[in-house]
């Protein structure tokens, strides 16, 4: 996500840093690159203009360049200026007078609108609340059957029908439907169109007349750039659009519609996409987002990560395991497993802070998840005492575990070698000793 623009503001904040004091001639040179950044990065221009100006009235103006540390200023404040563009009306899902509240999905075919209807279903029934699907796209072939496919995913009760072409009564069945199970919120998936026609709109203002939503989410693919912009202005003014989704935020696209949009339109973001699973749904914070932009990382959408996916009494006796110096390869797959389920390895790391930095000099295959799933296998093939001893692998069983695993000898030393160093640590950890050469590690 923003990967380019990141490690580009990155180079420029990093030479601001190694002088000790900045002239005006310095800022200027900065911003020029920061706004060419972000215009590379499909940035609207009049918001990248606005942006740099913005930051260079402050900079000049509260005298910064004679300050201790003017480079971390100039972050301090790009931080906070980028985070006000991103900015705008409530990120988080608005209630109504009364149950269930609605959501009307809205898009143009392609970007995703149908799987983030049942990821924001998902995303509801893991806070506590009753999500109930509306299948309302009657044109696109399958578009009912994804959506109970979906469904049937995440465990969340759906409204469908084949025999019809009456969008507005199906929506207004499946609502009633919602509500007689007492569901909190009904998700009317509707039509998508190719491109944006009168027909659509049309036929979306009669389903928004007939249902009254609480919020109209508007789904977007961010890899449409700034025609997503215009999208998003077209369908405000003929639907009124409450938030929008960010679908495909961690593809190749150069983001530059998350940067631009709400600025541009007013509308705000509620939710961003960030994979094809059904947990890959993040609640957009727009302080977050500019702090990993800037690649100062996302500590707590980690920790939300965290606590989603690592079971509390698993991680309690994780920590009884490492005093006692007890930790083993079932444990050590098992933790595995949990961090998988976090996401791309790539992704999660960018949230620790600093990463970004180092990601540009580490090899691409070490973030590369068929790592993970290599290192899975090769204990799969172990027996449960080799896992529980791996100290007993000689020669022979390794090989007879590479051949299991589909991997090499060398693959499997490797393993047992950095496990073996982990374990070392965990003793000196258990016996008060190893606190410093463990921070070392991290550091490293």
């Amino acid at each position: 996500m923003f990967e380019a623009l990141t490690e580009k503001l990155n180079g420029v904040f990093h030479g601001l840093g190694n002088k000790g004091r900045l002239t005006e001639k310095d800022i200027d040179a900065a911003l020029r690159e920061v706004r060419m950044a972000l215009l590379e990065a499909d940035v609207n221009f009049r918001v990248a203009r606005e942006f740099v100006a913005t930051i260079r009235e402050r900079v000049l103006g509260e005298g910064l360049l004679q300050s201790l540390s003017p480079g971390q200023q100039v972050i301090k404040i790009t931080n906070e200026e980028l985070t006000n563009i991103i900015s705008g009306g409530s990120h988080r899902l608005e209630h109504g007078p009364r149950q269930p509240n609605t959501i009307l999905m809205v898009g143009l075919n392609g970007g995703g609108k149908t799987t983030a209807s049942a990821k924001i279903a998902r995303y509801l029934k893991q806070d506590g609340q009753t999500p109930f699907l509306v299948a309302a796209d009657l044109y696109r072939p399958a578009a009912i059957d994804q959506l109970e496919v979906l469904a049937g995913q995440v465990g969340v009760d759906i409204h469908s029908e084949r025999d019809t072409s009456n969008t507005v009564a199906v929506a207004q069945k499946g609502i009633k439907r919602a509500s007689d199970a007492n569901a909190a919120w009904a998700i009317v998936d509707t039509a998508g169109r190719f491109q944006i026609d009168d027909e659509l709109m049309s036929e979306l203002e009669s389903v928004r007349d007939a249902i009254k939503p609480v919020e109209t989410l508007l789904v977007l693919d961010s890899m449409t750039g700034q025609d997503a912009v215009r999208v998003a202005e077209e369908f405000h003014e003929r639907i009124g659009v409450t938030g929008l989704v960010l679908t495909k935020m961690d593809g190749d696209a150069r983001g530059g519609a998350a940067l631009s949009i709400t600025k541009v339109t007013g509308i705000p973001i509620k939710f961003i996409g960030t994979g094809e699973q059904m947990d890959a749904l993040e609640v957009f914070h727009p302080d977050r987002l500019a702090s990993r932009i800037l690649g100062m990382g996302d500590m707590l959408t980690l920790i939300e990560k965290t606590q989603q996916n690592f079971d509390e009494e698993q991680v309690i006796e994780l920590e009884r395991k490492m005093r006692q110096a007890t930790f083993d390869l079932n444990d050590f797959l098992q933790q595995l497993q949990q961090l998988k389920k976090m996401g791309p390895l790539a992704q999660v790391m960018e949230m620790i802070p600093g990463f970004s930095a180092m990601k540009s000099k580490m090899p691409t295959e070490d973030l590369d998840d068929s790592n993970l799933d290599r290192v899975e296998a090769i204990i799969y093939s172990m027996t449960p005492q080799e896992r529980q001893r791996p100290d007993m692998i000689g020669g022979s069983r390794r090989r007879r575990i590479a051949r299991g695993s589909g991997t090499t000898a060398q693959d499997v030393n490797q393993l047992l070698n950095q496990f073996k160093q982990m374990q070392k640590m965990m003793r000196q950890m258990s016996t008060g000793k190893g606190a410093k050469d463990l921070m070392r590690m991290i550091g490293g």
